[in-house]
């Protein structure tokens, strides 16, 4: 049952139009239609979002998994999503639940009090919960809620995103979110456009410079390198560079491999040699933490220390397997590793202990 509840962030137009801000698309609805996401409906004049208390399906990961290398490393996180995308990419891994016919929609889901899902968040011994599978952005007014009730609990909440919110929408989940993982899809109008379907990216930079900066969320970036699209060294230079120079070189970026889906089906799957290329360029260009992912028990998988080259954090398949850091620093050069390491809460008695690795 869909529960229809007013959206936030609009602006009334004449005619019964309605201007939607949750997302940078800023889509003119006019009255009876849904915007581009599908997700909110013009009703009279008044915009209601059809997704509010409705996910598709939730599960206990390892944070490791969104990809957040730096973020708690240890700790289970409650992924949920819900329908629906402000995207089009043409090799989305979740089509079935991210572009949904409209008269499919609202199908195959269950009811979630948004508060609720906080709470088994915690239930479940998880560290935290976060927002995923199709872009949370689109579902403002459910994870604004969750992530308000998730801070009261101690819990961390994270974004997986593609970063195309608005200013108004990051005022409205600043005091709340902390960590925001953001697909740069590309670094060319060109690239973006065949990616996402969209052609501007600026959103998406402007967005996660105010994560980083004004409300201080943790930041890691992810690039699915995609052969013939995205994986020149332009890009990879463009990329690595805003990195640097906008969020920082201690700034964790993720390159990971493209497998082929839909309509992206007749495209090799990223030679692993172009991924290696990518983290080549990523360290002349200063950054200190690039990460290669797909590819299972990679070496680049793995956390070194940027002070003296030791392996601080061991990974296998989604997972910390190893650890060896003291506080959060290197046990052999006293090199302050960037992220947030030190604590997890304890889902029985909501005390906060130190993280420990087997």
């Amino acid at each position: 049952m869909i529960l229809m509840k007013a959206s936030l962030l609009t602006d009334p137009l004449p005619n019964h139009k309605v201007r939607c801000n949750v997302c940078a698309v800023r889509c003119i609805i006019p009255e009876g239609n849904r915007g581009v996401c599908r997700t909110r409906l013009n009703r009279q004049g008044t915009l209601y979002t059809l997704i509010y208390g409705l996910t598709s399906g939730a599960c206990a990961d390892p944070i490791e998994k969104k990809p957040l290398f730096h973020f708690y490393p240890g700790t289970q996180i409650l992924s949920m999503g819900t329908r629906g995308c402000n995207f089009r990419c043409p090799g989305c891994q979740n089509w079935n639940i991210s572009h949904d016919a409209p008269d499919e929609f609202g199908r195959n889901m269950e009811a979630l009090d948004p508060v609720e899902s906080a709470r088994l968040a915690r239930k479940l011994g998880c560290q935290g919960i976060g927002w995923t599978y199709n872009d949370p952005t689109i579902w403002l007014e459910h994870t604004l809620e969750a992530m308000t009730e998730a801070k009261k609990l101690g819990l961390y909440s994270a974004y997986i995103t593609n970063g195309y919110a608005t200013p108004e929408h990051m005022d409205l989940i600043g005091p709340y979110l902390t960590a925001w993982r953001v697909d740069l899809k590309g670094f060319s109008r060109e690239s973006y456009k065949k990616i996402s379907g969209l052609a501007r990216f600026d959103p998406t930079l402007e967005m996660t410079k105010l994560a980083r900066h004004t409300y201080d969320m943790w930041v890691e970036c992810v690039t699915n390198v995609t052969p013939t699209v995205n994986d020149d060294e332009e890009t990879a230079h463009g990329i690595a560079r805003w990195i640097r120079d906008s969020l920082g070189p201690l700034t964790p970026w993720h390159v990971t491999r493209f497998h082929p889906y839909l309509e992206l089906s007749h495209l090799p799957s990223t030679p692993i040699e172009t991924l290696e290329r990518f983290v080549e360029i990523a360290r002349e260009e200063g950054l200190k933490y690039v990460y290669v992912g797909n590819v299972p028990d990679h070496p680049l998988e793995d956390t070194y220390c940027h002070g003296c080259g030791m392996r601080v954090i061991q990974r296998r398949r989604f997972a910390g397997a190893k650890a060896s850091l003291v506080d959060g620093k290197c046990p052999k050069c006293a090199t302050q590793i960037p992220g947030r390491f030190q604590m997890k809460i304890d889902p029985t008695t909501g005390e906060r202990r130190p993280i420990l690795f087997s």
